[in-house]
């Protein structure tokens, strides 16, 4: 039987401790190393994803196994538990676009920095335009960069608006745009909610690469709806 199971939310916030810890530990140590963050994220989320007894249905991993291209990663967001989900299954280096808030919390903030993560701060367009340079960075050295266009988890499991910062990123840079849908997540870990539930089917899928040169900057509406449509049909209605 899936219950709520707050002991696992404890574990989950046990198990970032001890990340950040070893994260910060090595960078004062001046050890620290991309291969080791890789590292740590895997047996992280993979420590979640155990506890939580998600049954995983995966698609299209191959697509990030065989290439070794850096893509733009866009996925939709339906729970806070899609960080080790997606961590858990894709087969690469990637690093998170990830709110600013999230930086200012003590220890953790400057263990993510150290890790190669990337603040946005949206309200500040001088900030907004350094994450950017950053993720162009990260691309550049083989990173893949995650970010979820909506911005903000769904409160029902359908996609919202679609901001436009990734898609700049990708445009600038001429990196492939990864569609990923996530879809289940939202049952493990609701919005508005502390309580994991144990045991439930979450089904990850990784689409074709999408070029957007093949747009270009004057047709970026048409390719923000088309990523935003391939991310959609791997939803449940």
């Amino acid at each position: 039987m899936a219950e709520g199971s707050l002991p696992l939310g404890l574990l989950a916030i046990a198990e970032t401790l001890r990340i950040t810890a070893g994260t910060l530990e090595d960078a004062a140590l001046g050890r620290l190393t991309r291969e080791a963050c890789d590292r740590r994220l895997t047996d992280w989320s993979g420590r979640l994803v155990r506890a939580a007894d998600i049954h995983f249905a995966v698609q299209g991993r191959e697509r990030v196994e065989l290439g070794g291209e850096a893509f733009v990663v866009m996925s939709n967001h339906q729970s806070n538990f899609d960080i080790p989900v997606l961590y858990h299954v894709f087969p690469a280096s990637m690093r998170m676009v990830a709110k600013t808030e999230l930086f200012r919390i003590p220890a953790f903030g400057r263990a993510m920095r150290a890790a190669e993560f990337i603040e946005v701060d949206r309200r500040d367009k001088a900030r907004a335009r350094h994450s950017i340079e950053l993720a162009k960075e990260r691309l550049r050295s083989g990173v893949n960069v995650w970010i979820a266009p909506e911005g903000t988890r769904s409160e029902d499991g359908q996609l919202g608006p679609f901001k436009k910062g990734g898609f700049i990123l990708a445009l600038d840079t001429g990196a492939r745009i990864l569609p990923i849908s996530i879809d289940g997540t939202r049952f493990v870990l609701p919005k508005h909610s502390a309580r994991v539930s144990k045991g439930k089917h979450v089904r990850v899928q990784l689409h074709a690469p999408i070029d957007p040169a093949e747009y270009g900057p004057a047709r970026r509406d048409e390719l923000v709806a088309r990523v935003r449509e391939v991310i959609g049909s791997g939803l449940t209605r």
